[in-house]
């Protein structure tokens, strides 16, 4: 949780287009289950909000696949049995 929360942050602090003021949030959400969910809330100007959302997402997806932090999907697994 801490490299996660240290990478989301640094993502945040490298973009130009966030504002310093209101401080940007990340924060543990929830602990799911098979999961932990962040919410990252960064101020922007209106003009930059979806440039930015689209940016960021991305940059998380890149950034995580860097370190090694997987981000997990819903998975199901289906047995079927055969009559004898």
């Amino acid at each position: 949780m801490r490299k996660t929360k240290a990478l989301l942050n640094e993502i945040l602090v490298a973009d130009e287009r966030i504002l310093i003021e209101p401080k940007p949030l990340v924060a543990v959400a929830e602990l799911a289950d098979s999961s932990v969910n962040f919410n990252v809330r960064p101020w922007v100007k209106s003009g930059d909000y979806w440039a930015v959302l689209y940016d960021v997402t991305e940059k998380v997806k890149l950034t995580f696949d860097e370190h090694g932090i997987s981000i997990p999907y819903p998975q199901m697994d289906v047995y079927i049995n055969k009559p004898e």
